[in-house]
Formats: structure tokens, sequence, C-alpha cells
């Protein structure tokens, strides 16, 4: 099986960051739990036959721009033959910027 590498940009490390603190005041516990699903599912990203929806907030989407939603959390990345870059993670409850 063909696997691509996965790189994360500084911004959606911020953000992942800033969301476990978030989540690590209320609960720990829950907190190490959602970091370890949301990065189990971005490691499955390096599978070449993981394709998921287009982001259809992107204004000049090509093709190679994906998301997907796990616990409430929308990841955002970029897919390219030999690498995935996972550039932002944000709540869904919170509009997408312009």
């Amino acid at each position: 099986m063909v696997r691509r590498k996965v790189t994360w940009t500084k911004l959606a490390l911020r953000q992942l960051t800033a969301a476990i603190k978030y989540i690590r005041k209320h609960s720990p516990q829950n907190a190490d739990s959602v970091k370890q699903r949301i990065l189990n599912k971005v490691d499955e990203l390096a599978d070449t036959k993981i394709v998921h929806r287009r982001d259809p907030n992107r204004t000049k989407n090509d093709g190679s721009f994906f998301y997907f939603e796990i616990l409430k959390f929308r990841i955002l990345y970029h897919a390219e033959p030999g690498e995935v870059f996972i550039l932002r993670i944000r709540h869904t409850k919170r509009e997408p910027k312009k």
C-alpha cells in the first residue's frame, strides 16, 4: 500500500493545541481522548485510498482540498500524491472564514 506523508501546518498545530487546552480546563480525561481520536483519524490520511468531501468553503478548490469532521471538529486538509497537509482545525459551531 502506498502511504503519504502527513504534515501539519503551524496554524493547524496551534488550533489543535488551543482546542485541547480549552477542553482540558473542564475535563483532562476528555482532552486526552479527543486529542488521541483526532490524531488517529489524521494518521489515516496517509492511506491514499482515504478520500473525504471536497471543501465547499474554498473558493478556488482544484479538487485537492478536503475536510472531515470528528467529535464536532472540522479538519481541513490539502492532498497531494505523496503528501497531505493539515491546514486548519476548527469547531463545527464556528463560522468558516471568508
